[in-house]
């Protein structure tokens, strides 16, 4: 054959590819063998889980139709929770006493099962979504069972499972109104805390993107704080309780802060920003305390600092005390309040290295507006419990203290 010669096919033969032909899907016949296994161990779960590892059952393709197996006893009709055709066990999650020590093996097992084949945490999850979404068609201690599993998978930290796929599904409107969610949470709750603290359960919250909206849970006729802290209080979950109102706190504390920082930044009148104050305290009844430290925070944030400038500082802080001492006067109504006051400009010149030399300046500032009296200055020099600084900042202010004390003394 010449080099100008094309070469050809001719004789060569040509393989076909082979199509994968998949087997027919069958779970019934899935089902009932997990069963039988359930039922030749009398649903001793050690046994069930050896027999289950060293069986050739296809798990990858029926891993939906396993747990259901796990949680009712069998194979359930698709989309429902109505058990379908086929054997049954009565060794099921739903089945059992509604107690965690009950439920807990359960959870154990499918720990387990869950360490030898990982790839089933997405079928758990999707069981665990289609039955939460379906709790209208539990039984009421049924429900209860499914609350307790839930909580003790968390709390077992089941090969992690995942809670924003877990719980979103519980905010249906038809659950929520029906009042079966906040039932559902409230078991949930109760169990998850006997071994774990609130700071737990928010963790677990936050990951399901539920910490913010926790009145959700709640029919719209009973969604309201005092709504929130009667039925957790009544159920004994005064730490939830809690740890909502201090996230409520917060929440109206943010926000009061927000407002008087847009008004200072555009020098709105200051009886205008008093006013904002004022109804901000009346409707989140917010602690005067809590108060005086956040209009401090707000008005040295609105400060423009110099980098190394200690002067050009110093000016800059003791004109925005003289500008809005009014503001800090109204709301400065005891000597109380007047010593927090002390400690908040105590504790920032302490944490912000530019601000360390200005603590006499500011202090002598704001005893010459009248927002501190005397006995509150004096009281701070020889009795002060705050120890960050404080050192540094008595000798700081001493010269000023022995000019009080003298004058104090001629009178």
């Amino acid at each position: 054959m010449s080099s100008k010669e094309k070469p050809t096919l001719g004789g060569t033969r040509i393989k076909t590819r082979k199509r994968n032909i998949a087997a027919p899907l069958d779970p019934a016949a899935f089902a009932d063998a997990v069963v039988q296994i359930y039922l030749d161990n009398a649903g001793d779960l050690e046994l069930v889980c050896k027999n289950l590892e060293s069986s050739d059952l296809n798990f990858s393709r029926y891993g939906d139709t396993f747990f259901e197996v796990v949680f009712t006893g069998g194979r359930t009709q698709p989309g429902t929770i109505k058990p379908d055709e086929g054997e049954r066990h009565p060794y099921s999650i739903i089945d059992c006493e509604p107690k965690r020590e009950v439920i807990l093996p359960s959870v154990i097992y499918i720990q387990k099962i869950l360490r030898r084949k990982p790839f089933l945490i997405k079928n758990l999850e999707n069981v665990m979504q289609r039955f939460l979404q379906s709790l209208e068609l539990f039984e009421e201690n049924e429900r209860k069972k499914l609350a307790i599993f839930t909580a003790l998978a968390f709390s077992q930290k089941l090969s992690g499972l995942p809670p924003e796929t877990v719980l979103q599904p519980l905010l249906k409107d038809n659950l929520v109104a029906k009042g079966l969610v906040l039932s559902f949470v409230t078991d949930f709750f109760k169990e998850y805390l006997v071994d774990n603290s609130v700071e737990d359960l928010i963790s677990i919250l936050k990951r399901g993107k539920m910490e913010d909206n926790l009145l959700d849970f709640f029919p719209s006729a009973k969604r309201s704080a005092e709504g929130f802290a009667e039925h957790f209080t009544k159920e004994g979950l005064t730490s939830l309780v809690e740890y909502n109102e201090k996230k409520i706190f917060e929440v109206k504390l943010k926000e009061m802060k927000s407002a008087v920082t847009t008004q200072i930044s555009e020098e709105t009148d200051i009886s205008e920003v008093i006013e904002t104050v004022k109804q901000h305290v009346k409707d989140a009844k917010l602690p005067d305390v809590e108060v005086v430290r956040m209009l401090w925070d707000v008005l040295m944030d609105a400060v423009q600092w110099s980098g190394k400038n200690q002067q050009q500082n110093s000016n800059a802080a003791l004109r925005q005390v003289k500008t809005w001492a009014k503001l800090l006067n109204t709301f400065c109504t005891s000597g109380k309040l007047e010593l927090e006051l002390i400690y908040k400009v105590q504790m920032q010149c302490y944490e912000d290295a530019k601000l360390m030399k200005l603590f006499p300046e500011i202090i002598r500032s704001l005893y010459d507006l009248d927002v501190l009296a005397e006995d509150t200055i004096l009281h701070w020099f020889r009795k002060g419990t705050n120890p960050k600084g404080r050192q540094t900042f008595v000798k700081a202010l001493e010269p000023f203290v022995n000019w009080l004390e003298e004058a104090e003394e001629e009178e």
